[in-house]
């Protein structure tokens, strides 16, 4: 092996950050955007010779220089992200890999998720997603014949009158509504925030359950498209991703035949997402079912609307487009 020194940034910037993305660009990566720890091992020549990175429970931006594989390196840099991540309190990790690369992180402690063919998700808990499928499960009426189960996932950042009505709309399809809330930590709102005020707005509406935790749920904002350098085909394929694994594990669990979704008139990218589901779920046996937004005064309810209120300070404006416990909530959070 060759004689090194690890150099860590939380993240890195300026010079060590260009030494990085250089590197990852030799390896055929992209330097990804959301990021807030990295460990490079370099030579004694300060050549970068492996490196890796973090962002909440993602490992990822993995590379050894072709000169070194084979030596242990990619082992010390995945140690050094372990290391980390417990310190800030991680212990449940995931990554993102080519399936070529499938059976390296197996021999690092690495068990795999789901597999579309372009794509390997894996933990480092062995059968983690089943551990939590069976927690939420707990949580519900055991499933009867003849009862129609729908779900709807959502980030609810915040939660507003259009989740409320998506939610009451969805309910008068379905005997029974599942609700799983996105889990990673998307500014201004902390994810359980987001899902507390989802659970105590939705408090007293029957045989609707809220879940939480769902980091199985993958998010285009958050979905690490480092190694694919078309990014358009980055998109599709986090979509196929995302849905597959509903399929393949959330529709068993929960015994779903419909999922509900808004109408999109803003975000292309939630749009193109939405077009994907109807074009794969129902060869899943699941019917997406796409409702009308909530409108006021004729204009669609979105979170992104109320989050620019929120950074205008604007409590007026607010208030026309969210239940009372986001209200009390954004009023609390602005120090009113």
């Amino acid at each position: 092996m060759y004689n090194y020194y690890l150099e860590e940034g939380f993240p890195f910037s300026a010079g060590k950050l260009e030494k990085l993305k250089c590197f990852l660009d030799t390896c055929g990566l992209d330097y990804d955007g959301q990021i807030s720890y990295s460990v490079m091992a370099c030579g004694m020549d300060g050549k970068v010779l492996a490196a890796g990175s973090r962002c909440q429970n993602v490992l990822k931006c993995l590379a050894v220089s072709e000169t070194c594989q084979g030596q242990g390196f990619l082992n010390i840099i995945m140690a050094k992200l372990i290391s980390n991540a417990h310190t800030q309190g991680y212990s449940h990790l995931f990554l993102f890999t080519k399936p070529v690369y499938t059976d390296i992180f197996k021999e690092l402690g690495f068990y795999s998720i789901i597999n579309t063919g372009k794509i390997e998700f894996m933990e480092n808990i062995p059968g983690g997603i089943h551990a939590y499928l069976e927690e939420e499960q707990a949580k519900c009426p055991p499933m009867t014949d003849g009862i129609c189960a729908g779900a709807i996932v959502m980030n609810a950042n915040p939660f507003t009158l259009g989740h409320l009505h998506l939610i009451e709309q969805a309910r008068k399809s379905c005997d029974r509504l599942h609700v799983f809330v996105l889990s990673e930590d998307t500014p201004p709102f902390p994810a359980a925030d987001r899902l507390a005020l989802v659970r105590e707005n939705c408090c007293g509406l029957p045989q609707v359950y809220v879940h939480g935790g769902s980091e199985y749920l993958i998010s285009h904002t958050t979905f690490p498209d480092y190694f694919m350098k078309d990014k358009h085909a980055a998109f599709t394929a986090n979509g196929e991703l995302d849905l597959l694994l509903f399929s393949v594990y959330f529709k068993e669990a929960f015994h779903i035949s419909k999922r509900f979704v808004g109408e999109e008139p803003f975000c292309p990218v939630t749009r193109a997402y939405n077009l994907q589901m109807r074009e794969i779920l129902p060869s899943h046996g699941i019917q997406v079912c796409v409702l009308p937004r909530y409108a006021v005064q004729g204009v669609p309810v979105s979170a992104t609307r109320v989050r620019q209120h929120y950074f205008q300070r604007d409590l007026d404006s607010i208030a026309p487009l969210v239940p009372e416990p986001t209200f009390n909530y954004l009023k609390r959070r602005m120090n009113l």
